[in-house]
């Protein structure tokens, strides 16, 4: 029976990333039980988002874990939202471990690995009765707005000194975290090749809002943060004023560049499944992060989906983009971005689009988190026989029995 993984994530509802693809994955084969955000800053209470994020998990607490697919379970700890403050960590511990406790009991997990996708977790990690520890990284979190830049530092790094191993989603993560934790692996994201490839089903209709859209329709979706070049997307208005620039996904930030532009379009977000549909009515799938010293740290999980839905793709030129450029066009300047536009708008037949479709095959989540979990079966199986020798070495030894005297 595979070991159940209690994971510290992002909250559930939010827009999907590889938190969602991999847990999901992962409670196909085993129980995993979601643990919806700790505060990584103190919420501003003058701001209806923060205080209307604090209502929904205290409604969420009280539910405890429920089911949400397969043998994935979601509940909502409560703690003190201070990360900084050393007291509040203390108080944080001792509520987490009863909750654990607690939920454990209601989903009957015994031994358990404890993942952590957050960087404020460190204070945490080996009191909640766990047999292993994980770190996935996915972000440089240290460069996030409204995140203490140092305080974030500081509790990344006691967190990489603590768990057994740790996996990142880029290159550029991975080196800068094994200077910490020496177990650091690779783990590049993956696709659900299978719902990206509805977009090559003459069946599905793009939905209405997007096909109301005139003109050749170049698309994003993703979450709207400050990583994002709204002056790049400004520009391709501008110079194509007879394109749309449709945005699909969350605002997180100001996107000021772009107000008042007659053809951009903000879809608002969309939910996960409805993606391949809007992907169908895209001509382009852009990818217009900033470029700067902090791009090498992102994998867009997008460069994969658009390629799914065999979408020509357009992107700035991040280095986890390049290994794909024979798949798709990389620009420089903003003007090389709308020229690359121009020349993906006349790759969009159905044969171009089936053979982009199909180059994704081999890059499913079910192949990546498989390959993740063997390393760790290898961790755990290597943490086990460590215990047993110990055990064995405090004891006399006769043939396979430890005898105690």
């Amino acid at each position: 029976m595979p070991t159940p993984i209690i994971a510290f994530s992002k909250d559930w509802h939010e827009d999907h990333t590889s938190n969602h693809h991999v847990l999901r994955e992962l409670a196909k084969t085993r129980r995993v039980l979601w643990l919806n955000s700790l505060a990584t800053r103190k919420p501003d209470l003058s701001s209806a988002r923060d205080v209307g994020k604090i209502k929904r998990k205290l409604r969420e607490f009280v539910k405890g874990a429920v089911n949400v697919e397969n043998d994935l379970w979601v509940a909502t700890p409560l703690v003190l939202p201070l990360p900084q403050s050393t007291v509040a960590v203390k108080l944080n511990r001792q509520i987490l471990r009863w909750t654990i406790q607690a939920l454990r009991a209601q989903l009957g997990i015994k031994k358990f690995q404890l993942w952590t996708f957050l960087p404020n977790t460190a204070p945490y990690v080996g009191t909640l009765g766990e047999d292993l520890a994980v770190y996935y990284c996915v972000d440089e979190w240290a460069t996030f707005a409204g995140l203490d830049r140092e305080g974030t530092i500081a509790m990344e790094r006691a967190l990489l000194e603590r768990v057994d191993a740790t996996f990142t989603t880029s290159l550029a993560l991975a080196e800068k975290k094994r200077a910490v934790c020496r177990n650091t692996f690779l783990a590049p994201h993956g696709v659900d090749a299978e719902k990206f490839q509805r977009a090559l089903d003459p069946q599905v209709e793009v939905p209405a809002d997007l096909a109301a859209l005139p003109g050749k329709k170049i698309g994003f979706f993703g979450t709207l943060r400050d990583f994002l070049d709204y002056d790049l997307m400004a520009h391709i208005a501008k110079a194509r004023p007879d394109w749309s620039i449709a945005l699909i996904g969350q605002e997180m930030c100001d996107i000021g560049p772009l107000r008042g532009l007659p053809n951009v379009h903000l879809l608002g977000q969309k939910k996960h499944d409805e993606l391949p549909a809007y992907c169908k009515g895209f001509d382009v799938g852009l990818i217009p992060y900033r470029i700067d010293n902090e791009v090498k740290f992102i994998n867009p999980l997008k460069l994969r989906e658009y390629l799914s839905a065999g979408l020509p793709v357009v992107s700035t030129d991040m280095p986890e983009v390049q290994p794909y450029a024979h798949l798709c066009h990389i620009g420089q300047t903003y003007d090389d971005i709308v020229a690359a536009c121009e020349r993906a708008l006349q790759e969009g037949s159905p044969e171009q689009r089936a053979r982009r479709a199909k180059s994704m095959d081999s890059e499913t989540w079910q192949a990546r988190v498989a390959a993740t979990m063997r390393t760790v079966e290898q961790f755990e199986a290597r943490k086990q026989q460590t215990a047993h020798d110990d055990l064995i070495g405090a004891f006399p030894v006769f043939g396979e029995v430890a005898v105690a005297r």
